[in-house]
C-alpha cells in the first residue's frame, strides 16, 4: 500500500497532470464566460435580426414534454466560440514554443572517407617528396 501511494503521489505531482488540472479549471471558467456570453448578448441579437425568440420550445403531442431548440442552439454556438478560441489559444503557444527552441547546431561533416587509389597516391608522393629532399 505505500509503495502504492508513492507511486500515485509521483504521478498526481508530475508537471503536466498540474498542468492538464490546471488547464480544467481555466476552461470551465471560460466555459461559463462563453455560455454568458451566447445566452446574453447572441441570442438575444439574432432574435431580434431573426424575428423569432432562440429559446422557443416545442411541444411533443399531449405529453408535457417539450423539445427546447434554444438550449441546442446555445450549445452549439457554444461550442463554435470555445473551439475557436482554443485554436488561436494552441497557435500562439505553438509559435511562442518555436520562438523559444534554439535551432540547431549543424553537426559537423565527417571527414570523406579516403579511397585505397588516394591512400597510394599520397603514398607516393611522400615517397617523392623524401627523395627530392
Amino acid at each position: 500500500m505505500k509503495k502504492f501511494m508513492e507511486e500515485f503521489k509521483a504521478f498526481a505531482l508530475r508537471g503536466n497532470v498540474m498542468d492538464m488540472a490546471i488547464g480544467v479549471i481555466v476552461g470551465g471558467a471560460f466555459s461559463n464566460i462563453v455560455a454568458a456570453l451566447t445566452e446574453n448578448i447572441i441570442n438575444p441579437i439574432i432574435a431580434c435580426l431573426g424575428g423569432t425568440e432562440i429559446g422557443l420550445v416545442t411541444p411533443l403531442g399531449n405529453t408535457g414534454q417539450y423539445l427546447n431548440w434554444g438550449a441546442l442552439i446555445s450549445a452549439i454556438i457554444n461550442f463554435i466560440i470555445l473551439a475557436f478560441v482554443l485554436f488561436l489559444m494552441l497557435k500562439a503557444v505553438n509559435k511562442a514554443m518555436n520562438l523559444a527552441k534554439k535551432p540547431a547546431e549543424p553537426e559537423p561533416e565527417p571527414e570523406p572517407v579516403k579511397s585505397d587509389e588516394t591512400k597510394a597516391l599520397e603514398e607516393i608522393i611522400e615517397l617523392l617528396k623524401k627523395q627530392q629532399g
